[in-house]
């Protein structure tokens, strides 16, 4: 019998950072400052990258929107509003999730779109 999980994960080519923005405290001075803490480091991923022609009965041409979604193990959580940093394919790119993931028993998919920055 074949594992499921592992046969997608086999497909798996790339490798994420998990990067959250978070307030540090200083006991010490009792200061705050905000700085990126990276929570998962190099997590095996696989981008997926889709042509979507989307037309409005008002358009005289369809729209072309490229749908990335990141595949990536069920285990890991990834919150709302943290940056997703996706080297594949000797290529390295920030993202963001664009909402909730679609999770299964063996991957979860998220749909991503590019990092714009810090909310």
């Amino acid at each position: 019998m074949v594992n499921k999980r592992k046969a997608i994960e086999s497909l798996y080519n790339g490798v994420c950072t998990i990067t959250v923005y978070r307030e540090i405290k200083n006991e010490k001075n009792k200061t705050t400052k905000h700085e990126e803490v990276d929570v998962i480091v190099n997590h095996p991923c696989r981008l997926s990258y889709m042509t979507v022609k989307v037309a409005d009965e008002n358009d005289v041409a369809a729209k072309v929107t490229q749908v990335i979604k990141l595949f990536i193990s069920p285990d890991i959580v990834i919150k709302p509003g943290s940056k997703i940093t996706v080297t594949q394919n000797g290529v390295t790119a920030d993202y963001q999730s664009s909402g909730e993931p679609a999770r299964y028993p063996d991957h979860q998919e998220i749909v991503l779109e590019l990092f714009k920055g810090w909310a």
